[in-house]
């Protein structure tokens, strides 16, 4: 599963990245495999540019964007060294996308079902509570795409996520919206590992076709426990892999 999917899902513009940006992806994603351990020295300056045959000064920026995104930590006559998960910014686009590629960590993806758990359900009841007829079709076309991509693994993906983002947005609450890269991950990642056989897809569709017509029916307490449901159905298929 590429990560570029989850750039795709967050309509992120289309452009060639600069070649500091490229660097630090190429480290961002290894830190995150886990390839640079927390608390130990990246490679110096020198040997980095020797490396991705770049300039000191490309690698200094590299540097600089991972800094700002809490995983690394340059000390003056020490090095830079990899700063601990928990000082990462986590809800960082890039942060997430880089869990797609990396091996799946348990603690990790506990953590993103139980932020799907707190959250979604709500989203479910205040989108049947808000919807706009705009919003409702858009869920409905969502799960239409699912019925249609059932075949394909990484296009019924896609059209997962659509539908979870568009019940997002007709919760009409910019907290939730801001959540959306938090669900492509969770998903991107979860269902790379449960998700192997389309023939499986088939159930999946009709939990979300029940989830859509609770908000359609302006049913929020309904569209709540079905959506709470689904993603424990989800939580627990999960549990089973990684164990």
């Amino acid at each position: 599963m590429s990560e570029l999917l989850y750039y795709d899902l967050k309509q992120a513009t289309k452009m060639t990245p600069s070649l500091p940006v490229q660097v630090a992806r190429e480290l961002g994603r290894r830190i995150v495999a886990g390839t640079f351990e927390p608390g130990s020295l990246i490679d110096d300056e020198n040997k980095l540019a020797e490396r991705y045959q770049v300039s000191r000064v490309v690698v200094r920026d590299a540097v600089k964007i991972l800094v700002g995104k809490g995983l690394l930590d340059v000390r003056r006559g020490i090095g830079t060294k990899v700063r601990s998960r928990d000082q990462w910014v986590l809800w960082d686009d890039d942060v997430l996308a880089w869990h797609i590629t990396a091996p799946p960590n348990p603690s990790f993806l506990h953590q993103l079902m139980e932020i799907r758990l707190a959250f979604e359900p709500k989203a479910a009841r205040w989108a049947a509570e808000r919807a706009s007829e705009k919003d409702i079709m858009e869920i409905e076309a969502a799960c239409l795409k699912m019925e249609a991509e059932k075949s394909s693994v990484e296009k019924f993906i896609v059209a997962d996520a659509h539908f979870h983002r568009a019940v997002l947005r007709a919760a009409h609450n910019e907290f939730l919206t801001a959540m959306e890269g938090v669900i492509y991950s969770a998903l991107l990642v979860s269902v790379k590992i449960t998700n192997q056989d389309p023939r499986e897809n088939d159930e999946s569709i009709g939990f979300h076709r029940e989830v859509y017509q609770a908000i359609a029916e302006k049913d929020g307490k309904k569209a709540e426990t079905l959506t709470e449901n689904l993603l424990k159905d989800a939580a627990k298929r999960l549990e089973k892999e990684i164990k």
